[in-house]
């Protein structure tokens, strides 16, 4: 039985022709997974420490930190790290909280 061709797998093989493995499946990951890894990233580019209160974390306690997007766009990661901040769990329910409570306290919550 013949299998179908399709034009899409035609033009990924002729698009990574001169790219290594590990180019290829980094690329494919991007592409799925395109933001996934903006947290390691900011954690590496602005430290283990909190940017509110800053309070520094271990290894073992990375997950207590959190990638804050200071534009409120969850898709608006610049590789350069401009949009992030890494806020402790408190801080960061904290800075999300705010504007509910300005609402709220103006007369425009629900």
């Amino acid at each position: 039985m013949r299998r179908p061709r399709y034009a899409s797998s035609k033009r990924t093989l002729n698009a990574s022709k001169g790219k290594s493995v590990e180019e290829i499946v980094r690329e494919l990951k991007n592409a799925v997974h395109p933001a996934e890894d903006y947290r390691e990233r900011s954690l590496k580019l602005h430290g283990l420490i909190c940017a509110k209160c800053g309070r520094e974390f271990e290894e073992k306690d990375r997950h207590l930190l959190t990638v804050h997007h200071r534009d409120g766009n969850h898709s608006n990661n610049p590789p350069d790290g401009s949009n992030w901040e890494n806020l402790c769990a408190y801080c960061h329910e904290d800075e999300h909280s705010r504007g509910l409570l300005g609402d709220y306290l103006k007369g425009k919550g629900g």
